[in-house]
């Protein structure tokens, strides 16, 4: 199958998913982007992240091309989950479960569907793909769209694309190739641009946030497993998303012509 073949296909799948996932949560259009499998920026993991992180030829051997996607959230999630500054709102808890729920059919399919033609691929999980001590992800799906140029990281340690921050991420490794695409670095964070927003840490509710320190994963993953104890019933919701609900929510806050975006991912 020829590299631009392949892309569609994989771009016709992953919409046609989202378009029939008959979930209560409602997205706006995926976003995808690729970039191949030797890209500098994965190495670059293990020496900022963790030594352990995987390469894209530890999910597959024989690894040519890792794709990246986003599905962000309809507006009314977003709306719903700004309602109160402190509790989680259920249509994001519910969200969240879902769109994890998704994301793995998604690949599920597109490993199913890539197979007829003769390419392998493999996936990591949605999301729980973590260290529970240290709190790294072993493949950092935010981190692989940052490295396939789909979005840049922001203070609150979101990837913010194109469509924003508020959705979720997932990510597929093949041994085929894609066309060539040149990452698009460009920052999206208004306080990285020019220090005029601090709504995230602002929003953040138990203050894991700071714009002088790194976030304080602990004290953030505490507040994510206290609401995952009040929404049992919708699945592991262990999420709050209220520093994703400001100006980068549903779109790039930075206008105007693109400006490098430095790498500040954590991985997590």
């Amino acid at each position: 199958m020829e590299p631009l073949e392949l892309a569609s296909l994989i771009s016709t799948i992953i919409r046609r998913e989202v378009a029939q996932a008959g979930t209560l949560t409602a997205y706006r259009d995926p976003l995808c982007r690729w970039v191949t499998a030797e890209a500098p920026g994965f190495a670059e993991l293990r020496r900022r992240l963790h030594p352990a992180h995987l390469m894209p030829h530890d999910l597959l051997p024989g690894a040519r091309s890792v794709v990246s996607f986003f599905l962000p959230f309809a507006p009314w999630v977003v709306e719903a989950n700004a309602r109160d500054r402190v509790k989680v709102a259920q249509e994001w808890a519910v969200a969240y479960v879902e769109t994890n729920s998704l994301i793995g059919r998604i690949n599920a399919r597109l490993i199913e569907s890539l197979a007829e033609h003769g390419i392998r691929a493999a996936a990591e999980p949605a999301t729980h793909n973590f260290d529970p001590v240290t709190l790294l992800s072993r493949w950092s799906h935010k981190s692989v769209a940052v490295i396939a140029g789909l979005g840049s990281f922001g203070l609150h340690q979101m990837v913010i694309t194109d469509a924003g921050c508020a959705g979720r991420f997932g990510s597929l490794v093949l041994d085929a190739e894609l066309p060539d695409l040149t990452p698009a670095s460009r920052e999206r964070c208004l306080f990285f641009h020019d220090g005029s927003c601090l709504e995230c840490v602002q929003r953040c509710p138990v203050h894991a946030l700071d714009a002088n320190r790194p976030l304080d994963k602990g004290r953030c993953y505490h507040h994510l497993l206290t609401v995952a104890a009040q929404y049992q019933t919708v699945g592991i919701a262990d999420v709050c998303g209220k520093c994703a609900l400001g100006p980068c929510s549903l779109g790039s806050a930075v206008e105007g012509p693109a400006t490098e975006a430095m790498d500040r991912g954590t991985g997590v």
